[in-house]
């Protein structure tokens, strides 16, 4: 029996593509884990967020973590017409943003860029459930 191809990393979602025999004959074509990845791809305000985590990590000390809920706020923030303190934008729009910007910081850690840690520990991004916090890779 033939080796198995090694995982991929679905290019919208930074979660692990295992082989499936379905996809023997089209391996070297797979790019999305399903058809919700397909649908979606990378967005603007995907791209606008990986630069966002990547912005706020290197306003920070060499190990400090951020939360994907501030890069999540930044541009919801910053995506509003008139968004600010005293705009009549959504307060909480910024969790609509929440999901993306966990995909945003999969993607980076694809990269080789950023590290996910929970409790200080480092996870794999595939299967990290909850709360989460991104720090640069040490």
């Amino acid at each position: 029996m033939p080796a198995q191809p090694p995982d991929k990393t679905c290019a919208s979602c930074g979660r692990r593509i295992e082989w499936r025999k379905k996809w023997a004959r089209s391996w070297d074509e797979v790019k999305y884990c399903g058809s919700a990845c397909r649908s979606r791809k990378v967005r603007p305000v995907d791209e606008q967020l990986s630069e966002t985590i990547q912005s706020l990590l290197a306003s920070r000390a060499a190990g400090a973590t951020i939360c994907p809920s501030e890069a999540a706020r930044a541009v919801a923030a910053g995506s509003g017409a008139g968004s600010g303190a005293g705009s009549d934008a959504d307060p909480e729009a910024w969790r609509e943003l929440m999901e993306p910007a966990r995909r945003a910081a999969r993607r980076l850690v694809e990269a080789g860029e950023v590290e996910i840690t929970q409790g200080g520990k480092v996870v794999d991004p595939s299967t990290a459930k909850g709360p989460i916090r991104v720090r640069r890779v040490r």
